[in-house]
């Protein structure tokens, strides 16, 4: 190859290098596992052969299954058992004040961006904040995920946000500083 190329090549595969730099690369690769969606992950009625085949249903294309019951309708057999059964407990009467007293304290429905907002937080908490230091020295374990609350403050706050009628989202979560170490050795002491 003449030399007149080289550089011209080291040049237009220098992005290809700097590629391979990314973070995602581990990710790439198959090295890291990805825990499932628990908002995607859905279940099914179990398939089995009817004993008869001229007393099946007649099919209605994009009608849901007659046999699988709404996500609401689980949580609510969920929060007040025979829900689904006309309202009635499962003692065969009318739904007692406690069960009913829950069902009002549920409080106001989720915000319509409540699952982005979970996955927003998951990537968060499954890529750390890393210098290129502490990347650089493969050896340093660089900690637990995520921002650990303190508990007493955390509880504090939620308790005077309910005497104030406030919503538990209102206010800072208090949180646990964790020290930084910014020697080149992270604080080893030799002597």
């Amino acid at each position: 190859m003449p030399s007149s190329r080289l550089p011209l090549l080291v040049v237009l595969s220098a992005p290809l290098w700097l590629a391979a730099c990314g973070g995602d690369t581990a990710r790439t690769f198959g090295f890291t596992r990805d825990a499932p969606d628990e908002f995607q992950v859905t279940t099914r009625a179990p398939l089995s052969m009817p004993p008869s085949l001229g007393t099946l249903p007649t099919p209605r294309p994009g009608a849901q299954r007659p046999q699988e019951i709404t996500a609401r309708e689980q949580a609510e057999a969920t929060l007040a058992p025979g829900a689904l059964l006309g309202g009635r407990s499962a003692r065969g009467g009318a739904a007692s004040s406690g069960e009913q007293a829950l069902l009002a304290a549920t409080g106001r429905a989720a915000p319509r961006d409540i699952r982005q907002r979970i996955d927003d937080e998951a990537v968060r908490l499954n890529a750390p904040d890393r210098n290129l230091a502490e990347r650089l020295m493969f050896w340093r374990n660089p900690g637990e995920p995520g921002t650990p609350v303190d508990p007493n403050r955390e509880s504090q706050r939620l308790r005077e946000n309910a005497a104030l009628g406030r919503e538990a989202t209102d206010g800072d979560t208090p949180i646990i500083q964790r020290p930084r170490t910014n020697t080149f050795l992270g604080g080893l002491r030799l002597f």
